[in-house]
């Protein structure tokens, strides 16, 4: 066993989010709840699949259904998502269980961290380009948060050796309190999406045309996916407006 594996052993740690790799790359986990079908998990990225967890996703709007308002349904969410895997579920689940107060706080520091996340990202979305005066005055709410999130969770980090990498030297090890393992990660993993590239394909499902507001990375070849799933918003927003059409043209389907 190397160093670096045996050190994250130890601590318990989890690895810097890939949101290339994985459960991120626009699978599709089907959760059953009574306000919606099935929860899906379309974001593409961590941080998405975390502002996603509540529905409909709208500025300012009533919210129908909030996935994530208990200890047990984030730490069942990240299992099911693919965050953490079944060790990390069982010490992350096992502190809790132990100390009520930790996952308390676990999940406001969650629910702060979405918040935030969603301040950040919805304008991107919705195509607006935002100067940096703009930021700093509109959004620097939301970014001190996710930077003051993100210090905490980069205290608690470990940056191991491990010359037997096959790119680089040394491996980021985030998530070495189990207490505080679920929002450290969501908090790099947002950090992470602020800085790179593929915020240019960050997508909301259009809220005008009857989708939910999700937020996802559009990864097709032409850039032109505008659901969040098209089993889902996009089948309804077809059923509604061809219901819409035929209203329209007076034709109404023969009855049986």
């Amino acid at each position: 066993m190397s160093r670096a594996a045996a050190a994250r052993r130890d601590v318990r740690g989890i690895l810097t989010p890939d949101s290339s790799k994985g459960s991120y790359g626009g699978s599709i986990s089907p959760v059953t709840d009574s306000s919606h079908a099935e929860f899906r998990i379309v974001g593409g990225h961590p941080a998405l699949d975390l502002v996603n967890t509540v529905t409909p996703r709208v500025r300012g709007g009533a919210v129908e259904h909030d996935y994530l308002t208990s200890p047990a349904e984030l730490v069942a969410w990240a299992r099911r998502t693919g965050l953490i895997d079944l060790r990390d579920y069982s010490a992350v689940e096992g502190t809790w269980r132990s100390s009520p107060e930790l996952a308390t706080k676990a999940l406001h520091a969650t629910l702060e961290i979405r918040e935030a996340a969603y301040d950040v990202f919805a304008p991107r979305a919705a195509g607006a380009v935002v100067a940096a005066d703009g930021v700093k005055h509109s959004e620097g709410s939301a970014f001190e948060r996710l930077m003051l999130r993100w210090s905490a969770a980069a205290a608690r980090s470990m940056l191991i050796p491990d010359p037997g990498r096959e790119s680089g030297i040394a491996e980021l090890v985030v998530g070495t309190s189990p207490a505080q393992l679920i929002p450290d990660r969501l908090v790099v993993a947002a950090v992470e999406l602020v800085r790179g590239v593929e915020l240019r394909q960050l997508r909301a499902c259009p809220v005008d045309d009857g989708g939910c507001g999700w937020l996802f990375l559009d990864r097709s070849r032409n850039g032109s996916r505008r659901w969040c799933a098209m089993e889902d918003c996009g089948t309804r927003a077809k059923i509604r407006k061809l219901g819409e059409r035929r209203r329209a043209t007076g034709v109404h389907r023969p009855q049986g």
